[in-house]
């Protein structure tokens, strides 16, 4: 503190200042308490200079008492304590309500059997994996608070032996509300040749017998077989086929039986419009089933199970079991079961599917399934290329589309 502001301070307090002088001091004791501090010194030694002497200051309009300026003092320093304790206040407030809608969080989601995290998580896996073409994702769940719940994971396709990365997945909760899921897709992964043809598809208004001259056409000279092609032998790729009939799933899996490739996703019938024109027939959109179930959790054979307490709330689960087994290339009808039970298990929880997968009309689909029964239009395989190329000649597939290409991972099926 300055010689010059510790004068204006001794003659503030024995009212020598002009009004705009006093002014100015008042503003800069506003700003630095230290100066509050020094000035209640000088009035407390004024007042009693004034003791002494028994004289009595008297107020004009240029200067104010010592009392005076002393009780503006008291006052503003009162604010000051005001205003810190509302802030104690609002952050015990805000302590207290985070710490209950805490415990409250991790009630909410613990609870049930299974509890609502991991049935969330079947409902969110599930979705992508009926209306995403030979895409899964493994979802990891954190409990927020102020009762939000996180889930996050990678999206992943296979093509050849392994799974690839292929984006990423987010999505929030709020109690039992779901937002809309972030998905970020790395490179053209849903890009345009992920899509099939229905076995009513026409490109033009043709008869029959051009329709399958045309398709032996594609099936020769197609550019996506020219592209099949021109990859390196040593790799591995992903391709969408589109069948020139509907199949049932044995029908399908014994296509598959002796040939070095693997199927990974068939695209299930849903029912076509007949009014309907033939944009409608290129789905863009499919409805289908991976080649392994999606498995719900009551699906899991238990075989051990534990759990230790974490804290209040918490606690850690160790559990080990099996799910059901499957013939390689059959055991059709469970394989239908397990899709349905699906369809079921995601109406149920629509609120959440429908956020996932805006486009799946469960109600349509699931009533024709049960009527009509699940029939297949289209598959997605993989395997290595020169095995994909040998598939030129099927007769029963219509179209064949290049999607993911890896370098080789692949064990032989033969």
């Amino acid at each position: 503190m300055g010689e010059d502001f510790k004068r204006k301070l001794q003659d503030y307090a024995e009212g020598k200042l002009t009004d705009e002088e006093r002014e100015e001091v008042e503003r800069e004791m506003e700003k630095m308490e230290v100066y509050q501090a020094y000035l209640e010194e000088v009035i407390t030694h004024s007042d009693q200079e004034l003791a002494d002497e028994g004289g009595e200051r008297q107020t004009t309009h240029n200067h104010m008492p010592a009392s005076s300026l002393k009780e503006a003092v008291i006052i503003r320093r009162g604010k000051w304590k005001a205003r810190i304790m509302n802030v104690f206040t609002v952050l015990t407030v805000l302590l207290v309500l985070t710490v209950i809608s805490t415990i409250i969080t991790g009630v909410f989601y613990g609870s049930g059997t299974p509890d609502r995290m991991k049935a969330y998580r079947d409902v969110v896996e599930s979705a992508v994996a009926v209306s995403y073409p030979n895409v899964k994702v493994n979802m990891n769940g954190s409990g927020n608070v102020f009762f939000t719940m996180d889930f996050t994971g990678k999206l992943n396709k296979r093509v050849g032996d392994e799974e690839i990365a292929v984006g990423d997945f987010s999505m929030r909760f709020l109690m039992n509300l779901a937002s809309a899921p972030n998905i970020t897709w790395q490179g053209n992964t849903m890009g345009g040749n992920s899509f099939f043809y229905h076995p009513d598809y026409k490109p033009t208004d043709q008869s029959e017998q051009q329709e399958t001259n045309r398709r032996e056409e594609d099936r020769l000279d197609h550019n996506e077989w020219v592209k099949l092609e021109k990859l390196p032998e040593g790799t591995v790729a992903e391709a969408y086929l589109s069948l020139d009939r509907l199949f049932s799933t044995d029908e399908l899996l014994k296509q598959f039986e002796h040939k070095n490739m693997e199927p990974v996703w068939f695209a299930v019938d849903t029912g076509l419009d007949p009014k309907d024109d033939d944009s409608d027939r290129v789905i863009t959109h499919p409805v289908g089933f991976p080649y392994w179930p999606i498995w719900q959790s009551d699906d899991l054979t238990v075989d051990f199970y534990s759990e230790q307490k974490t804290g209040w709330f918490g606690k850690v689960e160790s559990s080990g079991g099996s799910y059901p087994s499957l013939e390689s290339y059959g055991d059709g009808e469970k394989r239908n079961g397990y899709f349905k039970k699906t369809l079921y298990m995601l109406q149920k929880n629509k609120s959440i599917s429908t956020k996932v997968a805006p486009f799946l009309q469960l109600d349509h689909t699931i009533d024709y399934v049960e009527q009509n029964g699940v029939r297949l239009y289209g598959a997605v395989i993989t395997g290595p290329v020169k095995e994909l190329l040998k598939l030129r000649k099927e007769p029963w597939i219509r179209d064949l589309r290049v999607g993911e290409v890896q370098l080789w991972n692949w064990q032989s099926r033969e």
